[in-house]
């Protein structure tokens, strides 16, 4: 399956390669067929995915965390309606049932896909709030135990005072580096948690371009959906790079 997604946007974004280098206009049909080809394979074999995203989400239900339980359940809700809608759709491009509305049917699916993917961003969210919290907090004590102060004196007023504005800009400016590093180091320590986010972002910009909220373009598509399929295949290569739950 991930194998198949990786081979139509990689023709996706070959497509678009073509085109801006004035390719003959029978290879751009082409590649635009083996495209459809390869999007109809899939909705084939994602047939029976509905029941699986309604199993995980009873499994999430059961999760201790309230936001954790919340973000995993709605998404699995929404994949599962998602996944139903490309279920119509292959139907209705396999001939089966010709008279659905592709584009009604396409719309609805891309909708729980991003409403997905959404949740999927928020729980991603509040999992490094959490361990830059837990990362603060030993680092507050390890500079405790040693008798440092603050982690880049940050507690110390600039010229002026801390509540001139003198002083208040380098504070600001040092305590945003300070969240960046801190955030740099998380992600670095945890990497089915990078991972996660990297993905999640690029597959964020194909329902955003179908549905016309963000018009990114058949290149930047392709790209995204090119480099969100390899991460993914990664993570069946490494299972341990699969984030959990």
């Amino acid at each position: 399956m991930g194998k198949l997604r990786a081979a139509q946007y990689a023709c996706s974004l070959l497509g678009h390669a073509l085109q801006k280098r004035g390719a003959s206009p029978e290879l751009q049909k082409q590649i635009r067929q083996l495209e459809g080809h390869l999007s109809l394979g899939r909705k084939l074999l994602r047939l029976g995915n509905s029941a699986d995203a309604l199993e995980s989400a009873k499994r999430a239900v059961h999760l201790s965390d309230v936001v954790l339980r919340f973000c995993i359940t709605v998404s699995h809700l929404n994949r599962a309606l998602y996944f139903a809608c490309d279920n119509v759709l292959w139907a209705g491009k396999s001939g089966l049932a010709p008279r659905v509305d592709q584009e009604k049917w396409a719309q609805r699916s891309f909708r729980y896909y991003l409403f997905s993917l959404i949740m999927n961003l928020s729980r991603d969210a509040y999992e490094i709030r959490l361990l830059m919290e837990q990362e603060s907090s030993a680092c507050s004590r390890r500079q405790k135990s040693s008798g440092g102060g603050v982690p880049g004196g940050t507690e110390t007023g600039g010229p002026g005072g801390p509540g001139s504005p003198a002083g208040s800009l380098p504070r600001l400016a040092l305590k945003l580096q300070l969240r960046f590093l801190l955030l740099a180091r998380v992600l670095r320590s945890h990497p089915p948690l990078l991972l996660d986010v990297v993905r999640n972002a690029c597959d964020l910009f194909i329902p955003l371009d179908k549905l016309g909220l963000w018009r990114c373009g058949p290149g930047v598509v392709g790209l995204c959906g090119l480099v969100s399929s390899i991460l993914s295949l990664l993570t069946l290569i490494c299972p341990w790079l699969r984030l959990k739950p």
